[in-house]
């Protein structure tokens, strides 16, 4: 080996333990949206929803336990296709999917705001279905972490005495007519909604999933809205809505849990509180 080409060498050497190895190509995060699409809607073409469904979170939670959520439609009047259901996907919860919303013929339902936890930060989808058999979804990001395991708000004999206690609140503005009149209302449910990922402060042992897994609305016998409810769904479910009233006199809502239990009330739509 000549003088030159050892002391090249060296010089090569040298740059390798300044600089360090190459690092290799970092990996790409794995995304679970592919196969929720396979999982959930079996595999059925999305299209870009970004003009059909509008999705609303804070980009960085202030409690992942209550993370508040809004669905809003898009279709412009003109259109003659309606939004037939809507599905909330949080990609990287336990069970993503958080809650499928299904409106009524008639009801005309442009906008239902809830509470989820999310547990990592994620992707959470927004999913239309419309009349025309088509998906369309959209997305946004969260960052929040540790809500499906956080503690529940009340203790067991507090939740345990508000099971399956309903309210209903009506937002209509007192300009508006009975009939024919996009109205706001909102259904408030008691109930732990346990994740089945929570753990007992006591016994250190994890309390058993239990939740609100179906809601049903109606004004008079007309559906106004449907939910098939997950474990992200916050402890005391509570659903804001808004719809076109038919003229009904009487709003109701049943609720069923995981355990088989069944809720309901009616209300008059003018005087909820009786």
């Amino acid at each position: 080996m000549t003088g030159h080409r050892a002391r090249l060498l060296c010089i090569a050497s040298l740059l390798t333990i300044a600089l360090g190895t190459p690092a290799a190509p970092a990996a790409e995060a794995y995304d679970p949206w592919p196969g929720l699409v396979q999982d959930i809607f079996s595999n059925r073409p999305m299209n870009d929803g970004n003009d059909v469904i509008g999705i609303e979170m804070p980009m960085r939670a202030e409690d992942a336990a209550i993370v508040p959520v809004t669905l809003r439609t898009k279709l412009q009047p003109s259109d003659s296709r309606r939004v037939v259901a809507i599905t909330l996907v949080i990609d990287e919860n336990p069970a993503p999917m958080a809650a499928k919303f299904t409106l009524g013929p008639a009801a005309n339902v442009t906008e239902i705001s809830t509470r989820v936890r999310v547990n990592n930060y994620t992707n959470v989808h927004a999913v239309a279905e419309l009349s025309d058999g088509k998906l369309y979804v959209s997305k946004i990001y969260v960052k929040a972490s540790g809500g499906c395991s956080a503690p529940a708000g009340k203790n067991v004999e507090e939740a345990k005495n508000r099971l399956g206690q309903m309210r209903y609140r009506q937002f209509t503005k007192s300009e508006q007519g009975p009939a024919t009149s996009t109205r706001e209302a909102q259904i408030m449910i008691g109930h732990p909604n346990n994740s089945g990922l929570q753990m007992d402060q006591v016994t250190q042992l994890y309390i058993p999933a239990f939740f609100v897994n179906e809601l049903h609305i109606w004004q008079d016998d007309s559906p106004v809205l449907a939910m098939e409810g997950g474990i992200s769904i916050s402890e005391d479910p509570n659903i804001r809505f808004t719809y076109v009233s038919n003229g009904a006199k009487r709003f109701r809502a049943e609720a069923k849990d995981t355990e088989g239990h069944i809720f309901e009330h009616e209300w008059k739509v003018e005087n909820p509180g009786t």
